[in-house]
């Protein structure tokens, strides 16, 4: 069948990716390729440094995760011929994995451009699989807003490609490393571009698109859309930011991008409090979690350098495409054994599911960034890079996000271990296989603190070296001190959940019930903004908003 073949050639992907990174590492440099023996910029390079080793790696194990786990799911029954949804589902899932691939690798602008549409029109589909009407509207949204973010994409590298006569990255930077000021045309490119590659990362508030595209989705498309198609659009702007014009690191625009970030990580995990579906919960934990993607931008420019930050980046990347994977698809086997997936009505489950509900715990715990976990790592090098520039507040973000997502991860958890008032009604039998892909993708995410300062190193391999904030990192993951400042925040909060929680109360959505007048009117404030930010016109205002912000924080620093 058309799984299993599928699920060979996920192998040899993995393999592949595991043959370049072990390349990559073991040179010390990047690997170099010439699409038809032409060299820029008449032809296209590709180029693996340790970035792309690194995202070619995570990105082939996510998709053999997603394939071994949706095989029951999207395989015809015994005689009958292939069906429509398996071959699309098959097909659509190495679209996707075919355009991160190509964005990993690409060196011009333009091939990035066709990756990335052809990372969003295979990603489309895999939301209105089941052809329902909401995930069809769902899927609209999605692809409209991407076109949108594809449009101004476009336009800058009209612009970028009018300027110098090229696209290729190397080119250009070079080109910009040689005058003084960035040309008013490279203003405007570079903020179109970025705010568009913004738009399709779902960065708030420009996520109308993520949570109802989660809602309806199978749970095998959710995973792969949260753990690895936003970060493709994000890779392309670390490209942009880092190795095109990396002068824009100290321009106001990337207090920007770390405000948008900030906001993303405090609303996003706010409202994810107040849900009522499990799905929708982890949906709304992904547009927290990408808010930590962007701090990498103002914490590049303090004394340590910008590959500190980018190495504590990368490190978000990968653990959180493991724990978001793992968690969409324990959320996608919680419905399929109950028929639903409302958090208040999930008593009982941790009997029915209990490897299943160990992987969700120990998602969550490197969610919130529990030492030793890949979190921990991600939060100890942002903060090593936050206290080298003297910038305090971005210290708390990252404490606050932790916090918040300790509370949800002990809603979650307090529901499912609870004393269930009647026998559980199970609506299939639950399967072994998915379960144990999820706690290896939750195992992988945990433990990902446990590996050796020298694996790391791998990030900064085409870039400046950087091993002393992550070995330092590192080396504390497991020390009394580190675990105790980290534990007991999180305990403290997990505590107030358990005693203020009204579990038996079905007429509030939120964990805490918002017990006190001040938390209700915090709660119900946020939740109504969120509301706001996700219609069409304020969506469309915040895009105008955001390319003038840009552009003016770099003519800003520019005069």
């Amino acid at each position: 069948r058309l799984g299993r073949v599928a699920l060979v050639l996920m192998l040899v992907g993995v393999a592949v990716a595991l043959a370049i990174a072990a390349a990559v590492a073991t040179g010390g440099e990047p690997l170099h390729y010439l699409l038809g023996g032409w060299a820029p910029p008449l032809g296209v390079a590709l180029k693996a440094d340790g970035l792309s080793a690194v995202m070619l790696l995570t990105t082939s194990v996510l998709i053999l995760a997603v394939g071994i786990y949706a095989q029951r799911d999207f395989r015809p029954t015994v005689g009958a011929p292939e069906t429509r949804t398996s071959l699309a589902f098959w097909m659509l899932l190495f679209g996707v994995w075919a355009g991160l691939n190509i964005v990993f690798l690409a060196q011009d602008l333009f091939t990035l451009f066709v990756a990335l549409e052809l990372l969003t029109f295979s990603a489309v589909p895999l939301v209105s699989l089941d052809g329902r009407s909401e995930t069809i509207a769902a899927a609209l949204r999605y692809l409209l807003f991407a076109l949108l973010g594809s449009v101004l994409y476009l336009l800058g590298s009209v612009l970028v490609y009018g300027t110098y006569g090229t696209l290729d990255i190397v080119s250009v930077a070079a080109h910009l490393a040689e005058s003084d000021r960035l040309p008013p045309a490279m203003l405007v490119a570079i903020a179109l571009m970025t705010t568009g590659l913004v738009a399709k990362t779902a960065l708030f508030p420009l996520h109308l698109w993520l949570p109802p595209a989660h809602a309806g989705a199978p749970p095998a498309a959710s995973a792969v859309l949260s753990a690895l198609v936003v970060k493709g659009s994000f890779f392309v702007i670390l490209r942009i930011w880092f190795d095109l014009a990396p002068g824009l690191l100290d321009t106001p625009s990337a207090q920007v991008l770390g405000g948008m970030g900030a906001a993303a990580i405090l609303v996003g995990n706010v409202v994810a409090l107040g849900q009522a579906r499990l799905k929708l919960l982890v949906a709304y934990s992904t547009v927290a979690q990408i808010g930590y993607l962007f701090l990498v931008f103002p914490l590049a420019a303090t004394a340590l350098g910008p590959t500190p930050a980018l190495a504590g980046g990368m490190l978000q990347v990968v653990a959180h495409a493991l724990a978001k994977g793992a968690l969409f698809m324990a959320a996608g086997l919680i419905y399929g054994v109950l028929g639903h997936d409302r958090v208040r009505e999930l008593a009982g489950i941790g009997r029915v599911l209990p490897i299943t509900l160990l992987g969700v715990a120990l998602a969550g715990l490197s969610l919130v960034g529990i030492a030793p976990s890949g979190g921990y790592l991600v939060k100890a090098v942002l903060q090593a890079s936050a206290e080298a520039g003297g910038a305090w507040w971005w210290k708390l973000v990252l404490s606050a996000g932790g916090l918040l997502t300790a509370a949800y991860l002990t809603w979650v958890l307090g529901n499912a271990l609870a004393r269930p008032g009647s026998p559980v009604a199970v609506k299939t039998r639950p399967r072994l296989t998915p379960q144990l892909v999820v706690l290896a993708l939750s195992l992988a995410s945990l433990l990902l603190g446990l590996l050796p300062p020298a694996y790391f190193e791998l990030i900064t391999v085409g870039r400046a070296p950087a091993a002393s904030p992550l070995a330092n990192a590192w080396a504390g993951a497991l020390s009394p001190e580190s675990l105790v400042a980290g534990l007991w925040p999180a305990l403290a909060v997990a505590a107030l959940v358990l005693v203020l929680g009204p579990w038996g109360d079905a007429q509030r959505s939120g964990p805490l019930g918002w017990p006190t007048r001040a938390a209700a009117a915090v709660g119900c404030a946020v939740e109504g903004l969120n509301a706001g930010l996700m219609r069409w016109a304020i969506a469309g205002l915040a895009l105008l908003v955001l390319t003038a912000a840009l552009a003016g924080g770099v003519l800003v620093a520019g005069t």
